[in-house]
């Protein structure tokens, strides 16, 4: 197998090392080349599955355990969790996802001092943040209010996401540290540390939601717990393991220093994540006005989860293309970091394909699941093969994204997915909902339409790119000296 690539000169060399112009030569990634960087991404991406995984399965597990409380309970556990995707998690998520840009090319540019700056700098800015999130969530129940949500399903998703705030103060932890050990590629720690967290999850959470007084709230203290659990730990293993000695040297007001310039890449990858997520969330909220709306809330709430919980596949191999191309670029091999583009593409189609073989093949009992009722069991299947194929497109875009902020192209992903989601996803989700009557079937199919629209448009800008333009662009970000905007990513 072989895929051909262009390339402006050796990797082992530049123009400025030899003193020569050079001229573009045809060269060729060997079976050997592609199968080495195939093994790279499985190694890497394991463990970032599984970590992605867990943290899914401890909101589905909440979830599942709610859904035996009755349809009241789980409207309002699901509505609330939705909004902490919407208003919390994806906006600490979006910022925390700058460091896999800043220590994915320090890291390969050997600049291993400037990783824990990093790190400090991630995590003041993120816990800044958690406090006016922490406040709207204070307030959930008149916001769905003020939404035209139910009223009755407002106040118990306002109970509900009153104990989710302690939590978004770990995930600020949390999320910074992943992305400070993920661009260095020690990715085992964070399996290990989160399959700890998610076997305690279970016991703690049935504790909390069929043996305490909290019921549903019980299952949102859970979750929080969870987030600790995980965040303490890899807390410590950064501060004292030697593994580190180089990157992390103990903390330094240096971190202070450089926020506006991480401002600019975390605000547009905020954007770029918040804008997909959020048309993911709306569409669970418009459910919420369709005819019988816990029924329709009910089966979003449950599609969404089951979407986000296969998600997090893709989304682990997008952590690992992520850390490939910045610690290619930041190294100052770009042809090395255009094969890791291709091999991940290759890698999510497979993955898409049994994933969605599997959506399809189990639809008649994954609803079971989630509740014991027939016609949410029934209407979930369903749904299910809608689901197998968004999550096969949404794979492809969702490894292209993490190319995009490998590469730092964090403005350029903002505006497709604004495109994507807003001006087609959207519009086309409430015109098959409300106007032809499709109902929730509707609003999936329209995002599924932005989502292919997306995967387009990444395709087309990553296979235009000029991958020796961008490996001066990261060297010219590591040493404080940016002369390239985000506007000469295409050749």
């Amino acid at each position: 197998m072989e895929i051909e690539r262009q390339e402006k000169y050796p990797t082992s060399t530049t123009p400025e090392a030899t003193g020569e112009n050079v001229t573009e030569s045809r060269i060729v990634f060997s079976k050997k080349e592609i199968l080495k960087e195939m093994k790279k991404q499985l190694l890497l991406a394991g463990p970032l599955v599984s970590i992605f995984l867990c943290l899914g399965i401890t909101q589905m597990i909440c979830v599942v355990f709610v859904g035996h409380l009755g349809e009241l309970a789980l409207s309002g556990a699901s509505i609330a969790t939705s909004l902490a995707s919407m208003a919390g998690y994806t906006l600490l998520r979006g910022m925390g996802s700058a460091l896999e840009t800043f220590c994915g090319q320090s890291y390969g540019a050997k600049q291993y001092h400037s990783l824990g700056i990093h790190l400090q700098r991630g995590v003041f800015v993120l816990l800044v943040m958690s406090i006016p999130i922490g406040i709207i969530f204070a307030n959930a129940a008149e916001i769905l209010k003020f939404l035209k949500q139910n009223p009755e399903i407002a106040n118990e998703a306002g109970k509900y996401a009153y104990f989710l705030i302690p939590g978004f103060f770990s995930l600020s932890l949390l999320e910074c540290h992943i992305r400070f050990l993920q661009t260095q590629n020690k990715v085992v720690p964070l399996m290990v540390t989160s399959g700890i967290a998610t076997l305690l999850h279970i016991p703690i959470c049935w504790v909390l939601v069929f043996r305490s007084s909290l019921k549903e709230m019980g299952a949102a203290l859970a979750s929080t717990i969870c987030f600790w659990i995980i965040a303490l730990q890899l807390m410590i293993y950064v501060y004292f393991s030697p593994s580190f000695k180089e990157t992390w040297t103990g903390f330094s007001k240096e971190a202070f220093h450089g926020i506006p310039k991480f401002l600019k890449l975390a605000i547009p990858a905020t954007v770029m994540l918040s804008l997909e997520v959020w048309s993911l969330e709306t569409v669970v909220l418009l459910s919420g006005l369709l005819p019988n709306p816990k029924l329709e809330a009910s089966v979003l709430s449950i599609s969404f989860n089951i979407h986000m919980l296969t998600y997090m596949i893709p989304f682990g191999l997008s952590g690992a293309i992520s850390t490939r191309v910045s610690n290619e670029l930041g190294a100052g091999r770009p042809q090395s970091a255009r094969l890791a583009v291709y091999v991940v593409v290759i890698l999510v189609v497979i993955e898409g394909i049994v994933i969605a073989t599997m959506m399809v093949s189990g639809r008649k009992v994954v609803g079971y699941l989630f509740t014991k009722e027939q016609r949410l069991v029934n209407y979930v299947g369903e749904m299910l093969p809608f689901l197998a194929v968004s999550h096969f497109i949404n794979g492809i875009q969702t490894v292209l994204s993490g190319t995009c902020r490998g590469c730092g192209w964090q403005k350029i992903g903002a505006i497709v997915n604004l495109g994507s989601y807003y001006i087609v996803g959207i519009p086309s989700a409430v015109l098959l909902a409300f106007v032809y009557h499709i109902g929730g079937k509707g609003l999936w199919i329209g995002i599924t339409m932005a989502m292919f629209v997306q995967a387009i448009s990444l395709a087309i800008i990553t296979s235009c790119t000029d991958w020796e333009k961008q490996a001066k662009k990261a060297k010219n970000r590591v040493f404080g000296a940016m002369t390239v905007t985000d506007g000469d990513a295409l050749s």
